[in-house]
């Protein structure tokens, strides 16, 4: 069924016609994603501040080398000026909350959390200043795309995948631009190289060859830090103009 086939009508509908029932429903849930589409179009014409989302482990443990080093990474893009954005959670999302945190801003958020419902509940974590919250992954990644000018991506799960390819997917059919996907840490190299191997390098090719070049991987974080300052110094001479 699509979306032109499923419009209702304009007469009234019996709730015994179960056909004209399911018509009348998916004819408005189309209608209903039209307008989410066309909402999501607004954009603002200057954005006050620089936001990097950071996508990481909730397992990771303080104290532990990759979250003391991510919120090191955390810290010193607050203390450059920017926003940082996180799922809200445990692990390296608290790291990156946490660095945020500690540059001291009492005028503005400066860490941000976008959560989503789970069926093993997980708190926001302490160092959120300011928490949204969805029901569905669906939302939760779209409201990522919408706020943010830069992704670091720091080791993580399944879930991290899953932010991580839907970026590079995002930046390879030009839904987003100039947004900087920066990859943490050895664990990616890999991931990238599959891509490069089996998909630009299958025949017939299932991806281009310069979508393997859209992710920088990097070894360590202050290599991840420099990248996120050149592109933030971009960023303001461009709202110059």
């Amino acid at each position: 069924m699509n979306a032109e086939n499923a419009q209702p009508s304009t007469g009234t509908v019996s709730l015994a016609d179960e056909e004209a029932v399911k018509q009348v429903l998916v004819g408005t849930v189309f209608q209903l994603w039209d307008v989410v589409n066309n909402l999501t179009r607004l954009r603002p014409s200057k954005r006050e501040r620089y936001r990097v989302t950071i996508f990481g482990s909730a397992r990771a443990q303080p104290g532990s080398f990759v979250y003391e080093e991510v919120k090191r990474v955390a810290a010193a893009l607050a203390d450059l000026g920017c926003d940082i954005i996180t799922g809200g959670g445990p692990g390296l999302m608290q790291a990156a909350n946490e660095g945020a945190a500690s540059v001291n801003a009492p005028e503005r958020d400066r860490s941000v959390g976008i959560r989503v419902e789970l069926p093993f509940e997980q708190e926001v974590n302490p160092f959120v200043e300011q928490a949204f919250e969805h029901k569905t992954f669906f939302t939760r990644l779209h409201h990522f795309v919408l706020t943010s000018d830069a992704f670091v991506v720091a080791p993580g799960g399944i879930g991290t995948v899953l932010e991580l390819m839907m970026v590079w997917q995002l930046l390879q059919v030009k839904h987003l631009h100039q947004t900087p996907l920066i990859l943490v840490g050895k664990m990616w190299g890999g991931l990238v190289d599959w891509a490069r191997s089996h998909l630009a390098g299958a025949t017939p090719a299932l991806a281009n060859a310069e979508d393997m070049d859209i992710p920088r991987c990097v070894a360590t974080a202050d290599e991840a830090i420099a990248l996120i300052r050149a592109d933030h110094a971009r960023w303001l001479e461009s709202a110059k103009h």
